[in-house]
């Protein structure tokens, strides 16, 4: 069994190989991605990187990291100007349209919720950087749904926070060891039952055992131009992850290749199977692509890497993070960032537990 650790690594650098490998087929529909390349079954560039994803992912894994539980909304707005607001911006600009409202909100003046009322609230830019909250939460998706959220009321609303939501909870839920579908049952336990989210996933993972083509016709709206609604997004995600039993390969591979926001669904189905299998789950040529973030889209992040977020997630006694070390030494531009409290195995046991009794 994975250790809690690899777990971490695995979500982390399983989002960042989704979205690597899902990069070149974003906003692309099946038959396009098969007129291309045929079935992709790996990196098809021959420098794959993480895009926003990836990006915003440790911008968020790295607030967590330095006030864990006591993060507060005006906590993730003071990160927004100081990191992304009020330095000048990369080739992305800020990435996509969620992003691009909130930014243009803040510097406005306009401070958490008002900063979300954009009309792109509704997207999956939330989503797309939960997973770090269900690997600091591990074993408790309510926490991590709830620690999500407060991220997202910054740059979401409604549905934008109940993608995120589902994820942060159902990566907890995988990192505690749950199977498939406690998984699945976690991230709906989270979300309002009768919201288009929870719709949404209850249709991709009752037809998930008929594969991709099942799944994306019972989600994707034919016809809507925007390929980055939350409820969609999330809902192939998971679907790709249910049809794979949790496989990395298989889940990942599947979620790029229905096209869409394809390197959002790579991500969240990577970072789901990621923490459900740990890092030696992902086949070892496609971690070994994914370096440091370039900073294409968040300059600040230039330099920072997945795995070193993973490890500031959960510090283990003896490991890189063992007594005596401190954090700063990692990412010296975090002055102040504190060591976030080891998890309790015992609570993984009993949400384990809770979440095989809720699917059942």
């Amino acid at each position: 069994m994975p250790t809690i650790r690899d777990r971490a690594r695995g979500a982390l650098l399983g989002l960042a190989v989704g979205d690597a490998l899902g990069a070149p087929a974003e906003n692309m529909k099946p038959s396009e991605i098969r007129a291309r390349w045929g079935r992709i079954t790996g990196y098809v560039t021959d420098r794959p990187a993480g895009t926003d994803d990836t990006e915003y992912a440790i911008f968020s894994g790295l607030l967590l990291a330095r006030h864990g539980s006591a993060l507060t909304a005006a906590h993730v707005e003071s990160a927004w100007h100081q990191w992304i607001a009020d330095l000048d911006e990369g080739p992305f600009r800020g990435a996509g349209f969620s992003e691009r409202g909130t930014l243009e909100n803040l510097r406005r003046g306009l401070a958490a919720p008002i900063s979300a009322q954009h009309r792109h609230a509704w997207s999956d830019g939330l989503a797309m950087r939960a997973a770090p909250f269900g690997v600091f939460a591990a074993g408790r998706p309510a926490e991590a749904a709830r620690l999500v959220a407060v991220d997202g009321s910054v740059s979401h609303d409604g549905e934008g926070i109940h993608g995120g939501q589902a994820v942060a909870a159902g990566v907890a839920a995988a990192m505690a060891g749950a199977p498939t579908a406690a998984v699945v049952a976690s991230a709906l336990a989270v979300v309002p039952e009768d919201s288009w989210t929870a719709r949404s996933l209850r249709r991709a993972v009752a037809v998930a055992h008929r594969g991709e083509r099942a799944v994306r016709r019972a989600v994707v709206i034919g016809g809507y131009p925007w390929t980055d609604l939350a409820p969609e997004a999330v809902a192939l995600a998971f679907g790709a992850y249910a049809a794979a039993d949790g496989d990395f390969r298989e889940a990942v591979l599947t979620a790029v290749n229905m096209g869409r926001d394809a390197d959002t669904t790579a991500a969240v189905a990577g970072a789901l199977a990621g923490a459900a299998r740990g890092i030696e789950a992902i086949p070892p040529d496609w971690a070994a692509a994914i370096g440091p973030a370039r900073g294409s889209c968040l300059p600040s992040m230039a330099g920072h890497h997945v795995l070193d977020v993973a490890e500031l997630l959960v510090p283990e006694e003896g490991g890189k993070w063992g007594e005596g070390v401190v954090v700063e030494e990692l990412v010296p531009s975090l002055m102040g960032l504190g060591r976030p409290p080891a998890p309790d195995p015992a609570a993984f046991a009993l949400a384990a537990n809770d979440t095989a009794e809720a699917a059942e």
